[in-house]
């Protein structure tokens, strides 16, 4: 009797701690489907690290995204949903950004942008830009140790000449305490426009061709990709764009770098976007990448 109930209490762990560590290393609900897309989305990681041997377009092939955008969007609704303030919003999508991505790197990306205050932010009231600002700050102070600790390189791109001077000054103490991190990079789109990157390329590639660095002859769309400013990334083109809320436009993120990229636009708004979401992201990604026979 004890040697057929320990085989049943044995047989009843071999599935039931997976299925508990599953729930607790991603945050997501216990359930069959959420457990199926981590195991699908596994396999998948595994696959890629198989074909990392090989070079040309497999070594970075695969069904797992290296690069992957996100488009913060529906704070704001989120908050009004719930009669609460517009900074109340902004400061639960922060937490969502802080509680996710490390998970995201876990999974195997290589690259994650966040589209975090786009240049038109600027025309929202000026007590909500300067709390969001303020929570900018709070947020590089309290996870500097966390991001360099999981060796993730932090880059900040967008233009630099609104955004005060204390977070200027921690965003380069981040920039440069992480430069040398290989593996994992964070790029944050702040105060960036997709219109105001591609204008700044061209105006770099005008320069230099001015000043005879280069031939105009010469100028192509590898030219240009260095020249953008997600060129600080080994994966400067996402493979996969999320923009959460439901709106299916890119609106001003990404214009030259989306040209070939899967967009997901799922119903939720951002600070609800949490593990079970992002695993069904990756669930759709995978799909069309198997549907279409897609090599990123």
């Amino acid at each position: 009797m004890l040697s057929l109930l320990s085989i049943v209490l044995t047989f009843l762990s071999l599935i039931i701690m997976p299925c508990l560590f599953v729930s607790w290393r991603l945050r997501v609900p216990l359930s069959i489907t959420n457990i199926r897309r981590f195991i699908k989305t596994t396999a998948s990681q595994c696959n890629d690290k198989e074909e990392s041997g090989t070079t040309g377009e497999k070594e970075k092939g695969g069904r797992m995204p290296k690069h992957v955008a996100i488009i913060l969007d529906g704070n704001r609704r989120w908050a009004e949903k719930r009669g609460l303030g517009p900074s109340q919003g902004q400061e639960a999508g922060a937490r969502t950004v802080m509680e996710n991505v490390k998970d995201y790197f876990s999974m195997g990306i290589n690259t994650v942008s966040l589209f975090a205050f786009s240049t038109e932010n600027w025309g929202r009231p000026g007590d909500e830009v300067k709390y969001i600002m303020d929570m900018f700050e709070k947020i590089v102070k309290s996870e500097m140790p966390n991001l360099r600790r999981y060796g993730v390189k932090v880059s900040v791109i967008g233009k630099r000449t609104n955004i005060p001077e204390s977070l200027l000054h921690l965003i380069g103490e981040a920039e440069e305490a992480t430069k040398n991190n290989k593996e994992k990079q964070l790029i944050v789109a702040l105060d960036y426009s997709g219109k105001f990157d591609i204008l700044q390329a061209c105006k770099s590639l005008a320069e230099k061709a001015k000043n005879g660095l280069i031939n105009v002859e010469d100028i192509d769309e590898n030219l240009m990709d260095k020249e953008l400013m997600t060129s600080c990334s080994e994966f400067p083109n996402p493979d996969l764009l999320i923009r959460t809320s439901g709106e299916q436009r890119i609106s001003n993120f990404y214009l030259w770098q989306s040209a070939y990229t899967e967009l997901y636009f799922p119903s939720v708004l951002w600070p609800d976007f949490g593990g079970a979401e992002y695993l069904e992201a990756l669930d759709w990604y995978q799909k069309r990448q198997r549907r279409f026979g897609l090599r990123v």
